[in-house]
Protein backbone atom coordinates (compact mmCIF):
# COMPACT_ATOMS: atom_id res chain seq x y z
CA UNK A 1 0.00 0.00 0.00
CA UNK A 2 1.29 3.45 -0.92
CA UNK A 3 2.25 5.48 2.09
CA UNK A 4 0.48 8.78 2.67
CA UNK A 5 0.78 11.46 5.32
CA UNK A 6 -2.84 12.44 5.80
CA UNK A 7 -3.72 13.77 9.25
CA UNK A 8 -6.93 11.74 9.06
CA UNK A 9 -4.91 8.49 9.14
CA UNK A 10 -4.65 6.68 12.41
CA UNK A 11 -1.32 6.72 14.15
CA UNK A 12 0.06 3.19 13.84
CA UNK A 13 3.50 1.61 13.97
CA UNK A 14 5.13 -0.45 11.21
CA UNK A 15 3.32 -3.58 12.42
CA UNK A 16 -0.07 -1.89 12.36
CA UNK A 17 -0.42 -1.41 16.10
CA UNK A 18 -2.07 1.78 17.38
CA UNK A 19 0.27 4.34 18.87
CA UNK A 20 -0.31 6.09 22.18
CA UNK A 21 1.49 9.22 23.28
CA UNK A 22 0.59 8.47 26.89
CA UNK A 23 2.94 5.49 27.05
CA UNK A 24 5.64 6.90 24.73
CA UNK A 25 9.15 7.46 26.06
CA UNK A 26 9.22 10.79 24.24
CA UNK A 27 5.99 12.12 25.70
CA UNK A 28 7.74 15.13 27.19
CA UNK A 29 8.90 16.26 23.72
CA UNK A 30 5.34 17.11 22.70
CA UNK A 31 5.23 20.22 24.86
CA UNK A 32 8.43 21.40 23.16
CA UNK A 33 7.02 20.87 19.68
CA UNK A 34 9.64 18.23 18.94
CA UNK A 35 7.20 15.34 18.75
CA UNK A 36 3.68 15.40 17.30
CA UNK A 37 1.09 12.64 17.00
CA UNK A 38 0.46 11.67 13.35
CA UNK A 39 2.90 14.37 12.27
CA UNK A 40 6.38 13.85 13.69
CA UNK A 41 6.77 10.48 15.38
CA UNK A 42 9.70 8.07 15.41
CA UNK A 43 7.42 5.08 16.01
CA UNK A 44 4.97 5.83 13.19
CA UNK A 45 4.91 3.62 10.11
CA UNK A 46 4.95 6.58 7.70
CA UNK A 47 8.35 7.67 6.47
CA UNK A 48 7.57 11.39 6.41
CA UNK A 49 6.56 11.36 10.05
CA UNK A 50 9.76 9.57 11.03
CA UNK A 51 11.78 12.06 8.97
CA UNK A 52 10.14 15.01 10.72
CA UNK A 53 10.94 13.50 14.09
CA UNK A 54 14.65 13.23 13.34
CA UNK A 55 14.73 16.66 11.71
CA UNK A 56 13.50 18.04 15.02
CA UNK A 57 15.58 15.67 17.16
CA UNK A 58 18.76 14.71 15.27
CA UNK A 59 20.55 14.08 18.57
CA UNK A 60 18.31 11.04 19.15
CA UNK A 61 19.30 9.27 15.92
CA UNK A 62 22.05 7.19 17.56
CA UNK A 63 19.43 5.58 19.78
CA UNK A 64 17.43 4.22 16.86
CA UNK A 65 20.08 2.58 14.71
CA UNK A 66 18.95 -0.84 15.92
CA UNK A 67 15.19 -0.35 15.66
CA UNK A 68 13.22 -3.21 14.11
CA UNK A 69 11.74 -1.06 11.33
CA UNK A 70 14.23 -0.67 8.50
CA UNK A 71 12.87 2.76 7.51
CA UNK A 72 13.61 4.04 11.00
CA UNK A 73 17.16 2.67 10.84
CA UNK A 74 17.70 4.18 7.39
CA UNK A 75 16.50 7.65 8.39
CA UNK A 76 18.35 7.51 11.69
CA UNK A 77 21.52 6.69 9.73
CA UNK A 78 21.20 10.04 7.94
CA UNK A 79 21.43 11.90 11.24
CA UNK A 80 23.52 9.64 13.48
CA UNK A 81 27.14 10.32 14.39
CA UNK A 82 29.40 9.09 11.60
CA UNK A 83 31.54 6.98 13.94
CA UNK A 84 28.40 4.95 14.72
CA UNK A 85 27.80 4.04 11.08
CA UNK A 86 30.42 1.36 10.18
CA UNK A 87 28.35 -1.46 11.78
CA UNK A 88 25.39 -0.36 9.63
CA UNK A 89 27.21 -1.65 6.55
CA UNK A 90 26.17 -5.11 7.76
CA UNK A 91 22.53 -4.16 8.22
CA UNK A 92 20.09 -6.73 6.73
CA UNK A 93 18.40 -4.01 4.64
CA UNK A 94 20.09 -2.64 1.53
CA UNK A 95 18.66 0.87 1.99
CA UNK A 96 20.26 1.16 5.41
CA UNK A 97 23.59 -0.13 4.11
CA UNK A 98 23.64 2.42 1.31
CA UNK A 99 22.67 5.36 3.51
CA UNK A 100 25.46 4.49 5.91
CA UNK A 101 28.01 4.04 3.11
CA UNK A 102 27.06 7.36 1.49
CA UNK A 103 28.08 9.19 4.67
CA UNK A 104 31.22 7.24 5.50
CA UNK A 105 34.69 7.89 4.05
CA UNK A 106 35.18 6.56 0.53
CA UNK A 107 37.26 3.59 1.69
CA UNK A 108 34.19 2.06 3.34
CA UNK A 109 32.46 1.79 -0.04
CA UNK A 110 34.86 -0.94 -1.08
CA UNK A 111 33.12 -3.29 1.32
CA UNK A 112 29.95 -2.97 -0.75
CA UNK A 113 31.47 -4.16 -4.02
CA UNK A 114 30.13 -7.62 -3.21
CA UNK A 115 26.91 -6.48 -1.58
CA UNK A 116 24.15 -9.07 -2.09
CA UNK A 117 21.73 -6.46 -3.45
CA UNK A 118 22.24 -5.24 -7.03
CA UNK A 119 20.87 -1.76 -6.30
CA UNK A 120 23.63 -1.15 -3.77
CA UNK A 121 26.30 -2.27 -6.24
CA UNK A 122 24.76 -0.11 -8.98
CA UNK A 123 24.91 2.94 -6.73
CA UNK A 124 28.52 2.54 -5.72
CA UNK A 125 29.67 2.31 -9.34
CA UNK A 126 29.16 6.06 -9.71
CA UNK A 127 31.53 6.66 -6.79
CA UNK A 128 34.43 4.45 -7.95
CA UNK A 129 37.55 5.16 -9.95
CA UNK A 130 38.85 2.97 -12.78
CA UNK A 131 41.13 0.98 -10.49
CA UNK A 132 38.23 0.26 -8.13
CA UNK A 133 35.80 -0.59 -10.94
CA UNK A 134 38.15 -3.14 -12.50
CA UNK A 135 37.50 -5.37 -9.51
CA UNK A 136 33.80 -5.38 -10.40
CA UNK A 137 33.84 -6.18 -14.13
CA UNK A 138 32.88 -9.79 -13.39
CA UNK A 139 29.84 -8.79 -11.34
CA UNK A 140 27.10 -11.44 -11.73
CA UNK A 141 24.46 -8.84 -12.63
CA UNK A 142 24.49 -7.63 -16.24
CA UNK A 143 23.12 -4.20 -15.39
CA UNK A 144 25.85 -3.58 -12.84
CA UNK A 145 28.38 -4.44 -15.55
CA UNK A 146 26.56 -2.14 -17.98
CA UNK A 147 26.90 0.73 -15.53
CA UNK A 148 30.58 -0.11 -15.11
CA UNK A 149 31.01 -0.01 -18.90
CA UNK A 150 29.46 3.48 -18.87
CA UNK A 151 31.86 4.66 -16.19
CA UNK A 152 35.20 3.11 -17.10
CA UNK A 153 37.66 5.19 -19.09
CA UNK A 154 37.63 4.20 -22.80
CA UNK A 155 41.23 3.01 -22.53
CA UNK A 156 40.24 0.44 -19.87
CA UNK A 157 37.15 -0.88 -21.66
CA UNK A 158 39.02 -3.53 -23.71
CA UNK A 159 38.77 -5.69 -20.58
CA UNK A 160 35.02 -5.93 -21.24
CA UNK A 161 35.04 -6.63 -24.99
CA UNK A 162 34.02 -10.26 -24.51
CA UNK A 163 31.35 -9.76 -21.85
CA UNK A 164 28.64 -12.43 -22.19
CA UNK A 165 25.81 -9.87 -22.13
CA UNK A 166 24.92 -8.07 -25.37
CA UNK A 167 23.89 -4.83 -23.66
CA UNK A 168 27.26 -4.59 -21.96
CA UNK A 169 29.13 -5.09 -25.24
CA UNK A 170 26.94 -2.48 -26.96
CA UNK A 171 27.92 0.01 -24.29
CA UNK A 172 31.58 -0.93 -24.71
CA UNK A 173 31.38 -0.53 -28.50
CA UNK A 174 29.90 2.94 -28.11
CA UNK A 175 32.68 4.16 -25.80
CA UNK A 176 35.84 2.12 -26.31
CA UNK A 177 38.99 3.71 -27.65
CA UNK A 178 38.70 3.62 -31.50
CA UNK A 179 41.97 1.72 -31.69
CA UNK A 180 40.12 -1.33 -30.31
CA UNK A 181 36.99 -1.18 -32.44
CA UNK A 182 38.16 -3.71 -35.01
CA UNK A 183 38.32 -6.29 -32.22
CA UNK A 184 34.54 -6.01 -32.06
CA UNK A 185 33.78 -5.84 -35.78
CA UNK A 186 32.76 -9.51 -35.86
CA UNK A 187 30.77 -9.58 -32.65
CA UNK A 188 27.92 -12.15 -32.80
CA UNK A 189 25.33 -9.43 -32.06
CA UNK A 190 24.28 -7.17 -34.95
CA UNK A 191 23.61 -4.15 -32.73
CA UNK A 192 27.15 -4.33 -31.39
CA UNK A 193 28.55 -4.48 -34.91
CA UNK A 194 26.34 -1.54 -35.92
CA UNK A 195 27.77 0.52 -33.07
CA UNK A 196 31.24 -0.43 -34.28
CA UNK A 197 30.48 0.51 -37.90
CA UNK A 198 29.20 3.92 -36.82
CA UNK A 199 32.52 4.72 -35.16
CA UNK A 200 35.08 3.11 -37.44
CA UNK A 201 36.99 5.47 -39.76
CA UNK A 202 36.09 5.01 -43.48
CA UNK A 203 39.37 3.29 -44.29
CA UNK A 204 38.56 0.43 -41.90
CA UNK A 205 34.94 -0.11 -42.97
CA UNK A 206 35.94 -2.44 -45.81
CA UNK A 207 36.20 -5.25 -43.26
CA UNK A 208 32.43 -4.97 -42.71
CA UNK A 209 31.26 -4.90 -46.34
CA UNK A 210 29.95 -8.46 -46.11
CA UNK A 211 28.23 -8.11 -42.74
CA UNK A 212 25.03 -10.16 -42.42
CA UNK A 213 22.98 -7.23 -41.07
CA UNK A 214 21.69 -4.75 -43.66
CA UNK A 215 21.96 -1.85 -41.19
CA UNK A 216 25.70 -2.39 -40.88
CA UNK A 217 26.11 -2.55 -44.66
CA UNK A 218 23.97 0.58 -44.99
CA UNK A 219 26.34 2.41 -42.64
CA UNK A 220 29.31 1.06 -44.60
CA UNK A 221 27.75 2.19 -47.90
CA UNK A 222 27.37 5.70 -46.53
CA UNK A 223 30.97 6.22 -45.44
CA UNK A 224 33.29 3.77 -47.19
CA UNK A 225 35.71 5.12 -49.80
CA UNK A 226 33.85 5.86 -53.06
CA UNK A 227 36.09 3.54 -55.06
CA UNK A 228 35.05 0.59 -52.89
CA UNK A 229 31.29 1.08 -53.39
CA UNK A 230 31.21 -1.39 -56.29
CA UNK A 231 31.36 -4.21 -53.74
CA UNK A 232 27.91 -3.18 -52.52
CA UNK A 233 26.20 -2.25 -55.78
CA UNK A 234 24.41 -5.62 -55.96
CA UNK A 235 23.64 -5.80 -52.24
CA UNK A 236 20.52 -7.91 -51.48
CA UNK A 237 18.94 -5.05 -49.53
CA UNK A 238 17.28 -2.29 -51.62
CA UNK A 239 18.08 0.45 -49.12
CA UNK A 240 21.77 -0.39 -49.25
CA UNK A 241 21.71 -0.41 -53.06
CA UNK A 242 19.88 2.91 -53.12
CA UNK A 243 22.49 4.51 -50.90
CA UNK A 244 25.27 3.19 -53.14
CA UNK A 245 23.56 4.66 -56.23
CA UNK A 246 23.04 8.00 -54.49
CA UNK A 247 26.71 8.27 -53.66
CA UNK A 248 27.91 7.14 -57.07
CA UNK A 249 25.65 9.65 -58.80
CA UNK A 250 26.64 12.46 -56.47
CA UNK A 251 29.69 14.77 -56.65
CA UNK A 252 33.05 13.07 -56.83
CA UNK A 253 34.30 15.06 -53.84
CA UNK A 254 32.19 14.34 -50.79
CA UNK A 255 33.74 16.69 -48.26
CA UNK A 256 31.82 19.36 -46.35
CA UNK A 257 32.09 21.94 -49.14
CA UNK A 258 30.56 19.56 -51.69
CA UNK A 259 27.75 18.66 -49.32
CA UNK A 260 26.90 22.33 -48.76
CA UNK A 261 26.87 22.96 -52.54
CA UNK A 262 24.62 19.97 -53.05
CA UNK A 263 22.18 21.24 -50.41
CA UNK A 264 22.01 24.65 -52.07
Amino acid sequence: MTQTDNDADEGRDWQGRELSCETCRYKELQAQGKCEFKRACVYDRYVRRIMRFFERNPQLANEHLRDDYFETRAIASKHADVFRLPPMLDDPDETVRWVAASRLPHSYLLKLRNDPHREVRIRIVSRFSDSELVGMISDPDYYVRTMIARRLSPAVLPMMIHDKEVQVRRTVAARIDPAWLMRMAHDPDADVRLAVSERLPPEQLEAMIGDQDWRVRYEVAGRIARERLSALIDDPDPMVRERVVQRLSGPAFEGPAASETHLR
